[in-house]
């Protein structure tokens, strides 16, 4: 296997409480929850135990929450969708979406209030096809632009739920420069769940729907008698997601927080490039960002999630794609007790990366702490969303 790069945070400070984290505190995420299980399709998925694989990898305890199951769309990003899409036309109605269930922004009085709204995003498929969810649900329209090699079965699965989409010859950031230009031209509504200088305000309410799953996580925990993980292994594309749900448990959990490790693909490791420089300073990676971890082909972190990150997350590692297909493959064939769970190429590689350290790279687990006393969380963020690949990868390697 190609080599696992990682670097630790040498700007890791987890005492100090950053203005960031009011956005995280629970009574916040609460609200955005709330919000979010006023659609009639809303449950919860399940955290499971991998009792036998902890056992075999020398761990206390892992557990995996399985995002495949959320609202029927295969993976977690439509999380930040409901909550962004519903926020926006709240505030463009100047209400408060505490006050508002999804049901409401379906009526035809509000809808008449509002009008016809195009939003517009560019994705490798999971937040685009939660963009376009969301907007068809509540009556809208929706434009979704994908990378140079992105998946047509995912393609097809956007245009599915009622949007507009195509492939661009460009790359994931320069393919959101491109909407965001149309989204000026237009008077369309950019929502992207990464930040810049002067768009943060979506952003952040994508951030907050994805922290929901945090607060999910801790309220199953206490159901079944768990323990807090001391370790989290979080997926990287821009870091919204990783950076939401870090935020969310350093909010809760300010005097023990758990260790929090970012996991990137190696042909787009933006974090990793980053806190190998000397002030860990915000890089970026270009190029085609040619990875099987397609949610995670990236080059340009997200502003705000930066800035959390850089101040909680204790290492970053940068994976080759074999990673990613080891962690799909030990999902896929459990060991006896432990559940079946299928897992895509974005969602597995945090498992991978996992086994790999815990079977091949001690040196690793002493710098981040990893030993027979962890109790690990990782979080399986998409299923198959492209069967095709999927199979390719599991079944014939």
């Amino acid at each position: 296997m190609e080599k696992v790069k990682w670097v630790k945070n040498n700007f890791y400070s987890p005492t100090y409480s950053m203005e960031e984290l009011q956005y995280f505190e629970a009574t916040n995420i609460s609200n955005v929850h709330a919000f979010q299980k006023t659609h009639p399709a809303y449950t919860e998925t399940p955290l499971h135990q991998l009792g036998q694989l902890a056992n075999y990898l020398n761990v206390s305890d892992i557990r995996v929450k399985d995002e495949s199951y959320r609202f029927g769309l295969n993976a977690f990003k439509v999380m930040g969708g409901i909550y962004s899409i519903g926020k926006y036309i709240a505030e463009r109605l100047e209400m408060d979406i505490e006050n508002l269930s999804f049901e409401m922004l379906q009526s035809a009085e509000l809808k008449e209030k509002i009008g016809n709204l195009t939003f517009i995003t560019a994705t490798d498929g999971n937040h685009g096809r939660g963009i376009a969810w969301a907007a068809r649900e509540l009556g809208q329209s929706a434009i979704v632009y994908m990378p140079k090699g992105s998946s047509k079965q995912r393609l097809q699965a956007i245009r599915n739920e009622g949007a507009t989409a195509d492939i661009t010859e460009m790359n994931y950031d320069d393919t959101v420069r491109m909407c965001a230009e149309l989204a000026e031209q237009n008077n369309w509504i950019m929502v992207q769940d990464t930040a810049w200088e002067g768009y943060e305000d979506i952003p952040l309410w994508i951030m907050q729907g994805y922290a929901t799953m945090a607060k999910e996580i801790t309220e199953q925990l206490e159901q079944d008698g768990g323990q807090l993980p001391t370790h989290i292994f979080l997926q990287a594309g821009v870091g919204s997601f990783a950076a939401a749900i870090a935020a969310f448990f350093f909010a809760k959990y300010p005097d023990n927080p758990p260790t929090i490790v970012i996991v990137e693909p190696n042909q787009a490791d933006c974090y990793y490039k980053s806190f190998i420089t000397p002030e860990a300073t915000r890089e970026i990676v270009g190029g085609d960002l040619t990875t099987i971890m397609a949610g995670l082909a990236c080059g340009e972190p997200n502003t705000r999630a930066f800035r959390i990150l850089r101040q909680y997350a204790t290492a970053t590692f940068s994976c080759p794609d074999a990673v990613a297909a080891l962690g799909m493959r030990i999902y896929g064939n459990p060991l006896q007790g432990d559940p079946t769970i299928i897992s895509g190429e974005s969602g597995a590689v945090t498992l991978g990366l996992l086994y790999y350290l815990r079977k091949y790279n001690a040196s690793a687990c002493a710098d981040i702490s990893l030993d027979e006393n962890s109790r690990v969380l990782v979080i399986s963020t998409e299923g198959d969303t492209d069967v095709e690949s999927y199979r390719g990868i599991v079944w014939e390697g």
